[in-house]
């Protein structure tokens, strides 16, 4: 075996040498793991941390969301009454006009998927192996749900905690953008 130099290493000299750089390599390589291994752990508790905000904040939605519709009826039959001035209101008109909006404003399909997608990243963060992509996959999925509840809300309560939840989905993002 030559050196640089072009004098030569004995057998020996050469498999000492081996010997030493795989010990340094399988000595780095299992330091590097055992970082993207604790790096990994403190990726998921922060991403857990930020999932459970996320559940605490639909609960938050679920309870608000039906109100959302019985305030819009109050508020609608209140400026029909100002506007009519005395005549009777058309009461069918007025079930009519509120189911529609209820019906508009309805965002329990979009609270199922979130609530559905955070546990499917909880189960996704429990698993050895890469999972980065799926979870990129889910906080996409979860960004557009919320997006959806925030569009329909009508109602401040509502679209405040919907940008909560895309922040946390944010943050989640770039978590996850540093896992395999």
């Amino acid at each position: 075996v030559m050196t640089v130099d072009g004098s030569g290493l004995d057998e020996t000299a050469f498999s000492q040498i081996h010997e030493m750089t795989d010990a340094a390599l399988d000595e780095a390589l299992e330091r590097f793991v055992e970082m993207r291994e604790a790096e990994g752990a403190a990726i998921s508790a922060d991403v857990s941390s930020k999932l459970e905000a996320m559940r605490e904040n639909l609960e938050k939605l679920k309870a608000r969301a039906p109100l959302v519709a019985e305030d819009y009826r109050a508020r609608l039959r209140a400026r029909m009454e100002e506007l009519l001035d005395g005549v009777p209101l058309d009461e069918t008109r007025m079930a009519m006009e509120a189911a529609i909006f209820a019906e508009r404003s309805c965002v329990d399909e979009e609270l199922t998927r979130i609530e559905s997608h955070i546990a499917q990243m909880r189960v996704f963060l429990r698993q050895n192996g890469a999972v980065g992509r799926k979870l990129d996959f889910l906080t996409q999925e979860m960004n557009r749900e919320a997006n959806t509840i925030g569009s329909k809300a009508n109602d401040i309560t509502i679209t405040n905690i919907a940008l909560e939840m895309k922040s946390d989905i944010e943050k989640i993002r770039e978590q996850v953008q540093n896992l395999e």
